[in-house]
Parts: structure tokens; sequence; C-alpha cells
């Protein structure tokens, strides 16, 4: 399940589900219409957007939704197979079509073996990527920012650490929180 942090400014205001989320947003906008929170995806460090007009109830059934199962077209549907165009040079396809099963099983291979390959990196980079999102959104104009942005790329734990102690404590908790999320010792 995904998680969604919320903050008014430095103060974090609400964490969990989105709708869970959306809901305490919508009843400090409610208690204080001057105010402007701003959810962050926790997976993606990305602004989530939501209407807060009208009720509670307004605003939740507005949520966006996981996206339905997109429309199966050519291919194989059962296997969820989508056909597509790749281009490729002509020794390229000279040696896919010599590959047992053809053309297209040979690319699934290299395609599987590629991705299991990458994705313990690939998820590393996008949890750094979270990191600089939030970071820059929440801590862009504190002191020690700039400094701390770039401990935070070389790793450099104890750097970032000591620069971050003086942002405010819940910009700091989430920021290390994400940051310990990325897997980096920083």
């Amino acid at each position: 399940m995904s998680t969604y942090t919320a903050f008014i400014a430095t103060e974090r205001i609400a964490h969990g589900s989105l709708a869970a989320v959306a809901e305490r947003c919508k009843v400090r906008l409610d208690a204080d219409p001057h105010v402007t929170p701003t959810v962050y995806d926790d997976a993606t460090g990305r602004v989530v957007d939501i209407d807060y007009r009208g009720t509670v109830q307004d605003v939740l059934a507005r949520l966006p939704v996981a996206e339905p199962p997109a429309r199966r077209g050519p291919g194989r549907p059962k296997l969820g197979v989508v056909a597509r165009e790749v281009t490729l040079l002509p020794r390229h396809w000279e040696w896919l079509a010599a590959q047992p099963g053809g053309a297209s099983v040979a690319l699934r291979r290299l395609v599987e073996a590629a991705s299991r390959e990458g994705a313990p990196a690939d998820r590393v980079r996008a949890a750094r990527e979270a990191v600089d999102r939030v970071m820059l959104a929440l801590a862009g104009d504190l002191p020690g920012y700039e400094e701390a942005s770039r401990a935070f790329h070389r790793q450099d734990a104890a750097r970032f650490t000591a620069l971050t102690d003086a942002w405010p404590a819940d910009v700091r908790h989430y920021v290390r929180l994400l940051v310990s999320r990325a897997g980096d010792e920083t």
C-alpha cells in the first residue's frame, strides 16, 4: 500500500493512506482556510494534487484511483503480451532470428534478464530521486540545504546529519526517513 505525508509549511500534519491524509488536510483547511497543505507520495517524493472543494466526502470521492487494467489489444492476451514496434539494425534482426524461439522469445528473455539485474539499482535510484524532490520542496530555503544535498549525494552521513540537525523537526525526520528508505548510510 502506498503511503503519503502532508505538510503545512514545515509542520507534518498527516501520514498514511491517501484518503486518511486528504481527510486530515481537509479538516485543517476547514479550520483555517489560509493554510496550504502539500501532500507527498512517500515512494516518489512527488506532490499529489488534491481538490479540497466541498465536503470531506466530496474530496475523498475525487481522489485519484488506481488505474484500471488496460484494455488488451493484439498479441497473446492471456499472457498479457502486447505487440509494439521495435527498430533494430539488420545485424540485430539476423541475430534475433537465429535464436531458439525466434525474435520475440529472445527479446523477452533479454528484457527479463536486464530488468532482474537492474531492479535493485532502479529502486535505489527512484528512492534517491524521492529524497531529492522532497528535500528541495521542504528544505530548499532552509540553512544548509545545498551542503546537505551535496552530503546526501556523497553519502557522507555525518555531514548530512550535522547539516540537517538545525532543520525543523518534522522536515528533518521526514527527510531522514526517506534517506533511510533509499538504503543510504546518510
